[in-house]
């Protein structure tokens, strides 16, 4: 378990963050700035920075290349007083591990950091396809880690949304993505997803394919979907006889938080399409 360096100790976050981890007992240290934080890279070695909630993503982005002359294989988990499009693009390309603002949630940063601590395969989990602002395509390995990172800018790239249209949506992206990599491609690393996120003037939209065979609707007895209405939770035994993962509930949570939920003739294709009020969006901003 590598350790980890905290940049910002006189914020609450951070010490909320750094509590977490040693409660986990994670070795990490806090560094005061970000002169402080080089200096402690050069002392010895840091498997994860986390940087100041202070600071601004450009300002951390240009620390992460100062920090990767220093140690090529630190993964930076950037904490920022706000974000734009542009900014997170930005971050996929410089490979970010993941990237957050607020309101910050820290006992979930220091679970995303506990496991960033121990892994080596992150480097080559999301690699961008095109990138612009309103049109961001990647194709991503199939893990849950790198589910959960990819979800962190997801939430960034619709930051202008207002607060219960964004959750919304994160909540059935979520779903799906994890969907498509556990019936797609069984949870194999060697396979990718690819998600496309949109953004229109009236809507939000996001395109996820898997690389599996696709599925028959009425084939899925281990999803909610296919519960009897009698028996809500049937599929639940299902899922353990076959040692899959707790869930089911995608397509159904899916469903009932985006407008349109449409799927390819072979199903391993999908759309998400939520409209939005332009009004409130510009309001939110």
């Amino acid at each position: 378990m590598s350790r980890v360096l905290v940049i910002g100790s006189d914020t609450q976050v951070s010490h909320e963050i750094g509590d977490a981890l040693s409660a986990a007992n994670l070795p990490m240290e806090f560094s005061v700035g970000h002169a402080d934080a080089l200096q402690r890279l050069r002392m010895r070695s840091f498997g994860v920075v986390i940087t100041s909630p202070d600071s601004a993503v450009d300002e951390d982005l240009a620390l992460l290349e100062e920090m990767r002359a220093i140690r090529p294989g630190v993964k930076c988990i950037v904490l920022a007083r706000h974000s734009t499009p542009d900014e997170v693009i930005a971050a996929l390309r410089a490979r970010v591990f993941a990237c957050f603002t607020p309101p910050f949630e820290p006992y979930d940063i220091a679970n995303l950091v506990r496991r960033a601590a121990s892994d080596s395969l992150w480097r080559d989990d999301i690699q961008i396809l095109s990138a612009r602002p309103g049109w961001v395509s990647v194709r991503v390995n199939c893990r849950i880690l790198t589910a959960e990172r990819l979800m962190t800018f997801a939430k960034e790239l619709s930051a202008q949304l207002p607060e219960d249209t964004r959750q919304e949506m994160m909540q059935a992206l979520r779903e799906i993505l994890l969907n498509a990599m556990e019936h797609g491609a069984a949870f194999n690393p060697e396979q990718v997803v690819e998600v496309t996120a949109i953004r229109t003037e009236r809507s939000l939209v996001f395109y996820v394919r898997d690389p599996g065979a696709g599925f028959r609707l009425e084939s899925l007895s281990h999803a909610a979907s296919a519960n009897p209405s009698n028996d809500p939770t049937a599929h639940i035994a299902l899922r353990e006889e076959e040692g899959m993962r707790p869930g089911g509930y995608g397509l159904l949570l899916a469903a009932g938080t985006v407008d349109e939920l449409i799927y390819s003739e072979i199903g391993n294709e999908v759309l998400l399409i939520k409209y939005i009020d332009s009004a409130s969006a510009a309001g939110s901003a």
